[in-house]
Parts: structure tokens; C-alpha cells; sequence
């Protein structure tokens, strides 16, 4: 998610699930070639299985990105055709792109004669009116023919002008069941679903009549959900405490205060972390109004907990 899950929140993330594929967000390939490569795809090795998630829409480009992020250590590269803001349409990549199949499938075959990981489209049900099941089979069918085995399926259409993209996550009407014909049509394929998913057992369910799921909104406003994600997809035994949890972000800050960074671009990611429980506030408010102190450290970290773990004992 554009601006949301960078390293610090990955690191974050990956406290709550040791298994569950996390993705960095969308960076477009021009940047990846001629940017700063430390930044766009620094990661640590805590954050595996991880994968990088491209935009773009030529195939010599995104193959050398591609190249670039399978020798960083990424375990997928996920072509993104589904974004619909206007910033990507101006650049003719996103979800404009599904109205061009034979492309889309062009730049998938390019990355994966680069790179020896996985490669991986995510995109909408449709868009504009191009939004029968007729075309997103088509497009299936085709970008498949491109070499592309694991689609990622956000069930809604996207409208590409007089939405925002903001409103293009909640306007457009979910349609689960047209993924999941999408599935069962293409029985070979693996699909994945994505889009307005809000309860992760509920979501499990779902596994019957498609390959995964993935969760975005869900998992940065309520983290703590992803804490169920091992035992319940996974069959992990024993499971994960919030005291270990904040253990480990004491453990972040503590790298951050040695190492110069700011403790907000931590502690923006974990407000979160005890929604709905009770000392929820006071965590979010000690957060907010401390972190961007300099000097902020493990120390806020501990003051804001304290309440919640009073009750949760």
C-alpha cells in the first residue's frame, strides 16, 4: 500500500506472523533502475518471504527491475495492474493496463526471463466498461499465456475517471463470487483474493474455493488480527503474545535511537495494535504526541503499554 508498508512496518508485521508473504509497496521500475535503491528496497532479512510489488508498463524496464530486485533477495515480483489513481493512469501503468492483456502479458514473460522467483499480477475484477466476466477471463487467459500462473484478484472493478482512489476502494460493489468463478474456470491458476476482506476467519473460509487471500486495510488499522494468520492458515502450534510483541518494537527502537532514526517512522505503523482493547487511547495518544520528541525512544514505547497490559493481566 503506497506510503504505508515500508521496512519499519514490515518489520513490524512480520512480529505477528513468521509466515504469512509480506509485500513492500508499489515502487515503479524507472525508480528502481535510476533512484536511490537503498531506500526503495532496503529491507532486512526478517522481513522474508517478502515481495516487491513493481509498477510500470515497458517490458525491457520492468525486466531490468526485476533483475535488480531478484538479486536484493526478493522472493516475488508482483507486476501491479490494479491501482487506479490518477498519477499511475498518467504514466500508463495500473489498472489502465488491463485494457491491454497482450501487453500486460508481454511484460510478465520479459520479467520472467530475467529472474529465476516467481512473478505475479495483481489486478481488479474490471474496469470502466470493460467489466463483463467475458473480459477478465480474457484478460486471465491471456496474461497466463504470458507465463503468469499466480493472479492476485482484488473483487472490485475500478473506474478510472470520477473516482478517487480512495473511493475506489468503496464504492465499487465487492464481487467474491466472481473470483471464485474465476477459480473454478481456471482450476490451474492461483488465485488469490483480495479487496475489503475484514475478518480473517471468515476469510479462511474462503480457502475452499480459492488459493489464498490477502489482507491490506485489515492488517495495518488492526495488527493484531495478523496474529491468528499462522495457527489458523498455517496449522502453527502455540502463538504469539503481545508482551513479546512489544519486546520486539523496545528491541526496534532501541536500533533506531543507535542508528539516528526517527521513532515516528516506527510508532506510525503500530497505533493499531491494541484496537478495541481497553488502554487503546491512552497507547495511540502517548504515541502520538511523543515519538516525534528527539529524543524519543524504547522508553515511549514501554509508557504507552503500560496501561494496556495492566488490563490484558
Amino acid at each position: 500500500m503506497m506510503d504505508w508498508t515500508d521496512s519499519w512496518c514490515r518489520r513490524f508485521h512480520r512480529l505477528l506472523t513468521r509466515r504469512a508473504l509480506l509485500y513492500t509497496e508499489m515502487v515503479h521500475a524507472n525508480a528502481v533502475i535510476h533512484g536511490d535503491r537503498d531506500r526503495l528496497l532496503g529491507h532486512v532479512s526478517a522481513e522474508h518471504p517478502l515481495a516487491l510489488q513493481l509498477g510500470g508498463s515497458d517490458h525491457d524496464t520492468l525486466a531490468r527491475a526485476a533483475r535488480i530486485a531478484a538479486e536484493r533477495g526478493f522472493d516475488e515480483i508482483n507486476l501491479n495492474v490494479g491501482c487506479p489513481s490518477d498519477r499511475v493512469q498518467s504514466g500508463t501503468f495500473g489498472a489502465c493496463l488491463m485494457a491491454q492483456p497482450e501487453q500486460v502479458a508481454r511484460m510478465v514473460r520479459a520479467m520472467q526471463d530475467a529472474v529465476d522467483v516467481p512473478v505475479t499480477v495483481k489486478h481488479r475484477i474490471g474496469i470502466d466498461e470493460q467489466d463483463s466476466e467475458a473480459d477478465l477471463r480474457h484478460f486471465v487467459e491471456t496474461v497466463a499465456r504470458g507465463g503468469c500462473r499466480h493472479f492476485i484478484v482484488h473483487a472490485r472493478k475500478a473506474w478510472l475517471q470520477g473516482l478517487s482512489p480512495k473511493d475506489n476502494r468503496d464504492i465499487p460493489p465487492l464481487d467474491y463470487e466472481r473470483v471464485f468463478r474465476l477459480k473454478a474456470e481456471f482450476p490451474e491458476l492461483t488465485i488469490v483474493l483480495n479487496g475489503g476482506l475484514d475478518d480473517v476467519r471468515v476469510a479462511h473460509g474462503y480457502l475452499e474455493r480459492v488459493d489464498g487471500v490477502m489482507f491490506g486495510r485489515l492488517a495495518y488499522h488492526q495488527p493484531w488480527v495478523l496474529a491468528e494468520v499462522d495457527r489458523l492458515f498455517f496449522d502453527e502450534t502455540g502463538g504469539v503474545t503481545r508482551e513479546a510483541v512489544l519486546q520486539g518494537l523496545i528491541d526496534m527502537a532501541r536500533e533506531m535511537r543507535a542508528t539516528g532514526v526517527p521513532l515516528a517512522r516506527l510508532t506510525r505503523h503500530v497505533l493499531g495494535l491494541f484496537h478495541g482493547e481497553p488502554g487503546a487511547r491512552q497507547w495511540r495518544r502517548i504515541l502520538t504526541e511523543g515519538a516525534h520528541r528527539a529524543d524519543a525512544g524504547p522508553e515511549l514505547i514501554e509508557r504507552a503499554a503500560e496501561p494496556c497490559l495492566r488490563v490484558c493481566a
